[in-house]
């Protein structure tokens, strides 16, 4: 094989090697295939190859993909010591309906790292090597992402967004999110992502109900009864909340009302509780949180209407 066909074969493999990554191939994986600075520059010069930033070259000319760009942001910002995290290790694990337009990795606290463009750097107190995938694309594990997601966003709205979609699309479990809060300690609003993961974990439901009676005292408002049972035509009806004189029925949902058939008898015991003569009015969890008082303005106009 002469020089030549040498060279080609290696080029030939590092674009084999970059498919596997959205295209894009680092500096130090070219180095490991024979390719030198040199070499890199003539493929650039003609055309064929192109670099973003110091670190990754692209086997192509055309735009980044987004699987690409979480490759790059990783190599730009320091292979040995930064890994995919927050919503883009989600994004990575699979979470869709999200959209954030930069790439988040993470660092120990004590990196130097520069600024790189469309990539945003958190430090971290230390790195949990133990939820860390560094099979493939190095990334935090997705009930970490999630956590640290939450921490990192703009807004509690937001951050509730995340951990609620998270699970709800399966990325992780209520158990894992539970114990990700305890590893993953930011330092921004600790108190509502644990409130707020119970919410979106199973057996959240009483402690809702708990909140809407505080609720109720705050505004002097009148005492739900709790946990009342109504005798409809089939049976049982389990309510979460109901005031008898005003004829005002409360639900609260939790988690569990989305799953399965949960919405369909949900529609058929609040029918049942219509028919008898009560309203109804229905809060999820996430709801509570987020917007409590437009939830009781609406509670608290119900309870006079009821009492006129």
């Amino acid at each position: 094989m002469t020089p030549r066909q040498l060279l080609q074969a290696r080029y030939r493999a590092a674009t084999e090697e970059a498919s596997l990554r959205g295209g894009v191939i680092s500096r130090a994986d070219l180095r490991a295939f024979g390719i030198s600075a040199d070499h890199v520059r003539h493929q650039v010069e003609s055309r064929r190859w192109r670099c973003h930033g110091r670190q990754t070259v692209a086997t192509h000319t055309g735009s980044l993909s987004e699987e690409a760009r979480r490759w790059s942001a990783v190599w730009e910002v320091g292979a040995r010591i930064a890994v995919l995290d927050g919503v883009s290790a989600l994004h990575a694990a699979g979470l869709t309906g999200y959209r954030d337009a930069a790439i988040h990795v993470s660092v120990t606290h004590t990196a130097s790292v520069r600024p790189v463009e469309g990539v945003v750097i958190h430090k971290v107190g230390r790195q949990l090597t133990a939820h860390i995938r560094s099979a493939g694309l190095p990334r935090t594990t997705p009930a970490i992402a999630a956590v640290r997601a939450a921490h990192w966003a703009v807004s509690d709205r937001q951050a509730a967004l995340i951990l609620a979609m998270t699970i709800q699309q399966r990325l992780v479990s209520a158990a894992d999110l539970q114990a990700a809060v305890d590893l993953a300690r930011g330092r921004t609003r600790r108190a509502f992502i644990r409130r707020i993961v119970a919410d979106v974990s199973d057996g959240a439901q009483a402690l809702g109900e708990l909140d809407v009676a505080s609720m109720c005292r705050s505004r002097r408002l009148p005492p739900p009864e709790r946990q009342v049972v109504m005798r409809g035509p089939r049976g049982r009806i389990y309510l979460d909340a109901r005031w008898r004189e005003q004829r005002l029925v409360l639900e609260v949902d939790g988690s569990g009302h989305t799953q399965g058939l949960a919405v369909m008898l949900d529609h058929l015991r609040a029918n049942e509780v219509v028919i008898a003569g009560d309203r109804v009015l229905r809060i999820d969890l996430m709801g509570l949180r987020l917007a409590p008082d437009l939830f009781l303005d609406q509670l608290e106009r119900a309870l006079r209407s009821g009492s006129r």
